[in-house]
């Protein structure tokens, strides 16, 4: 069943901010769906701390304290390992990645600073990650662990959610074509009863070598940006050990639709005349494609030309651009300061009344 109260990443990110100098929070997820890209996050939040990432699968009790022996006093203490950076004077960001496949000692160890925080700096935050113990990939937490921390789980980012990211991170229009058109790919296996019924995500009833994931998409992203040096069987080799073999063949359908794109420089010279792609799908790609890599110098060109697109292209590039908390704002500038960007947003403005058109 899925969760009503699972948390964005954003909004799981505000919670470890807000109360992670006090108490531990376990963020809980799929695999895949960013929990360790929210210490870079936290990390840009708060730059005066140390950033620490402990992966707890590759760890045992002397990553974590060592016995140091005083000869002279006849005791002996125990040592933080350097890794946790407490030797720095400033407060840390201490991540417990992968907490739920620790060893049983670890554990125990690791929930003592999770609880008392009596090694770490004035004002440092403590937080940890775990798998959902539904997927079957040994991520167990005994009920005395979690008694001693906040445990949220951490929602499945949605395909507009993954749309949006992969536009402002400059992603291969091909993946973007993919996620607008098969949303399912990003659905939750709590949704999904029977897994035949979507074969492109993981499943705990189901084997699967490879399969879909915002990590998994971000992979494909980057090998597709890398295939001017591949053939096409090597391609769709990478693919398919990436996101599966149904994702993968889906994938490159949109790969081949966005190698027939009107290039940027026939928009920039001529866009009164550039060509307009007859499918929609790829008239989406054009337009996200405008969305990551717009620039000053061929704004007006590019405005002309989107003009001659249905009205929900236009206001999509609207909504995505000057409306997104996420944009790059040196971009949003060169948009809002534009002339005949702002004369459209003014004989247009109840495309972008809404929240979405």
């Amino acid at each position: 069943m899925k969760n009503l109260y699972a948390l964005s990443l954003d909004q799981a990110v505000n919670l470890v901010a807000t109360v992670g100098t006090q108490r531990t929070v376990l963020l809980q997820g799929h695999m895949g769906c960013g929990k360790s890209s929210t210490l870079e996050t936290l990390a840009s939040m708060f730059p005066d701390h140390h950033p620490v990432y402990f992966d707890c699968t590759t760890k045992d009790l002397g990553d974590i304290s060592i016995p140091s022996l005083n000869t002279d006093e006849g005791y002996v203490k125990y040592l933080p390992n350097e890794e946790f950076g407490l030797h720095l004077g400033k407060p840390v960001i201490l991540m417990v990645d992968e907490f739920g496949k620790a060893n049983p000692a670890v554990k125990n160890a690791l929930l003592r600073d999770m609880l008392e925080r009596n090694r770490f700096p004035e004002g440092s935050i403590v937080y940890a990650t775990t798998n959902l113990a539904g997927e079957g990939v040994g991520d167990l937490l005994p009920p005395h662990a979690r008694n001693r921390i906040i445990t949220v789980e951490i929602a499945k980012p949605t395909a507009e959610a993954m749309l949006e990211y992969g536009i402002n991170d400059g992603w291969d229009l091909g993946v973007l074509g993919f996620i607008n058109n098969f949303p399912e790919v990003l659905q939750s296996y709590q949704e999904v009863p029977d897994p035949e019924s979507n074969p492109y995500i993981f499943h705990p009833k189901q084997q699967r070598a490879a399969f879909v994931t915002p990590r998994t998409l971000h992979i494909a992203s980057d090998t597709l940006k890398m295939r001017d040096s591949l053939d096409d069987v090597t391609a769709q080799a990478a693919l398919t050990g990436c996101i599966g073999q149904r994702a993968a063949a889906d994938l490159m359908s949109f790969v081949k639709l966005a190698d027939q794109l009107p290039s940027l420089e026939s928009i920039k010279q001529d866009p009164d005349n550039a060509k307009i792609p007859t499918s929609a799908s790829a008239v989406g790609m054009v337009v996200y494609r405008a969305v990551s890599l717009i620039e000053k110098d061929w704004v007006d060109a590019w405005l002309r030309y989107m003009m001659r697109l249905d009205k929900r292209w236009q206001g999509f590039f609207v909504n995505n651009t000057v409306r997104s908390a996420k944009y790059n704002q040196d971009k949003k500038n060169v948009l809002v300061t534009n002339a005949r960007f702002t004369k459209w947003c003014t004989e247009n403005g109840y495309m972008f009344a809404a929240d979405k058109v």
